[in-house]
């Protein structure tokens, strides 16, 4: 199983609503919150080219927000990437 790695901030729904789907799915994630730390945040643009949160990354893919990993799953392409 790859290493699920998702940029958040504490009170952001999509946040809370891709952490909720990661966990129905039974996989760890690293959280790494971007509220508190800008450097953190620059982090998260750098590798992303976004500003929104959250961001998750999948092994070294960066699968986007959490619209972007709704769709993988609903088109059945997250497990898969999931391993």
């Amino acid at each position: 199983m790859w290493k699920v790695v998702m940029y958040t901030t504490r009170f952001c729904p999509y946040c809370i609503a891709a952490k909720r789907l990661l966990q129905t799915k039974n996989v760890g994630f690293e959280e790494i919150a971007v509220d508190l730390d800008a450097s953190l945040r620059e982090q998260m643009q750098a590798l992303s080219g976004r500003r929104t949160v959250p961001q998750i990354f999948i092994g070294d893919r960066h699968v986007g927000g959490f619209t972007d990993l709704v769709s993988l799953d609903r088109a059945g392409e997250l497990d898969d990437l999931l391993g």
